[in-house]
């Protein structure tokens, strides 16, 4: 299995001369173009109050056709990464992700989570931080492909997007927008609720699972322990009902401690607790 290219991402910033220092003078992004968001942009996005702000276009030095955008607002005194509207987050292929870690200091960017391999994915190390917009990003350095799938080498310092997490409270929104991905040719979609659970679609078929009664102590890898979760059921060829609920214990899991951790005993007694609820199959599907 390939990956298709993740064209562009777009993120809010409450300053945004800082924020292209940050993307284009720390981490050397090549600013494309800089203006106004115009009307049927901002019509597109089905955010047309947005039209008329200040917005920047940067992309890897190695020039290939993957962007990001930044757009100029302020931040809602409310929003809280990863919790408001669920896990949401930009991941960048990098070239020697603890170097970049130590060069976070004197910027906007806040290191959450320090450099690591993740649990159950020995393919790839990855890094979080959170921008001057509280927007989630992460740096990842792949060390090798998947048994079953390829992963992008960064040909420069910081290349291209290669994985985009979207999130929203609204569930049916959710299953219409991962049905759309799938009849188009995804294999698996996974799309985070948050504290209001996960959806899942593969083929023509969908699941939600409900949230663990568990106390959290931080959400730092939540995210990232699903997505182990996810991969290690599918790698297995598990159905998507297994699948989700063994992506949902590794989350579950994983934010009842503080720091690195899966313990495998947790996993297995937690996998068996998850409330998995089949959806509607998808229908129609080329």
């Amino acid at each position: 299995m390939t990956h298709g290219r993740i064209l562009c991402g777009t993120a809010t910033t409450p300053d945004l001369d800082a924020a292209i220092g940050d993307y284009a003078g720390t981490l050397g992004l090549r600013m494309v173009e800089r203006g106004d968001v115009d009307d049927a942009l901002a019509t597109s996005w089905g955010a047309p109050a947005s039209a008329g702000a200040a917005t920047a276009l940067l992309q890897p030095t190695s020039g290939e056709a993957s962007f990001l955008r930044l757009v100029e607002q302020p931040v809602p005194a409310d929003f809280k990464p990863t919790r408001t509207f669920g896990w949401a987050a930009f991941e960048f292929t990098v070239q020697g992700v603890h170097d970049w870690a130590e060069r976070m200091g004197d910027t906007g960017f806040n290191i959450i989570g320090p450099p690591r391999e993740i649990p159950g994915l020995p393919y790839f190390v990855a890094m979080q931080m959170l921008g001057r917009g509280r927007e989630m990003v992460y740096l990842n350095e792949v060390r090798s492909d998947t048994p079953t799938s390829d992963l992008p080498r960064a040909i420069c310092p910081v290349g291209p997007i290669f994985i985009v997490i979207l999130a929203c409270a609204d569930r049916p929104a959710v299953l219409a927008a991962a049905r759309e991905l799938v009849a188009g040719g995804v294999e698996t979609v996974v799309v985070s609720l948050g504290a209001e659970g996960a959806v899942f679609v593969s083929g023509e078929n969908a699941v939600f699972t409900e949230p663990m009664p568990v106390k959290v102590a931080s959400t730092v890898g939540a995210g990232d322990a699903m997505m182990a979760g996810t991969v290690a059921g599918l790698l297995r060829g598990a159905a998507l009902q297994d699948v989700a609920a063994l992506a949902t214990a590794f989350s579950a899991v994983t934010v009842v401690r503080v720091g690195p951790h899966l313990d495998p005993a947790a996993v297995r007694r937690t996998v068996a607790s998850v409330v998995v609820e089949r959806l509607p199959a998808l229908v129609g599907r080329p």
